[in-house]
């Protein structure tokens, strides 16, 4: 099935098609992505599909807003992940984490994926892949926050088990395998 990812970002792309391999996903080239200011992933991620089926004229498209919950922020950055500290993101999370330890730097990886048709139809999947905040940035696998995400269960950071770890398990496989059961049973 042809399905294109409102998005520019091929790391997204990358892990998606991994999981979605049937779907043969492409990024939608576009102009105009509307900005993320939805008060929710879901939200955001509807935005993007929205403005995608725009552009096509069969298959589906998909939208897909994610991001970091880290208990010691009060759940931050969350849906503003993408745009929290500028070009060192990494480095501002573990500037505001530094005097917090133990439950403080709890965190989570949220996903939200809604796929849309040309005809109106709309599916949904979430994942969430639960751990904590590393000391320090390890590791050179993955992007985003992955040098500073311990998943629960692991002692390395996302980025030090790498690419095909992450295939597997990362928030958006999760919702991507989610989307597909609800694909699967309409």
């Amino acid at each position: 099935m042809n399905t294109k990812l409102a998005s520019r970002n091929e790391n997204k792309l990358r892990e998606l098609a991994r999981v979605l391999g049937d779907w043969r996903l492409e990024l939608l080239d576009a102009d105009g992505y509307p900005p993320e200011e939805g008060a929710t992933y879901y939200e955001n991620a509807l935005a993007k599909a929205r403005h995608g089926v725009k552009f096509v004229d069969e298959g589906w498209v998909l939208g897909e807003d994610s991001g970091l919950e880290v208990e010691g922020l009060g759940g931050g950055p969350g849906i503003r992940s993408a745009r929290f500290g500028g070009g060192d993101p990494v480095g501002r999370l573990l500037g505001e984490l530094r005097d917090i330890e133990g439950e403080g730097r709890r965190a989570r990886y949220v996903c939200e994926l809604v796929a849309l048709s040309p005809s109106g139809e709309e599916l949904r999947g979430t994942g969430v892949l639960e751990g904590r905040i590393a000391e320090e940035a390890r590791g050179d696998e993955g992007f985003g926050y992955d040098p500073i995400f311990v998943p629960a269960g692991e002692e390395r950071t996302v980025a030090e088990l790498g690419n095909e770890w992450k295939a597997e398990n990362s928030h958006r496989a999760r919702a991507a395998r989610d989307l597909l059961r609800a694909f699967n049973e309409r």
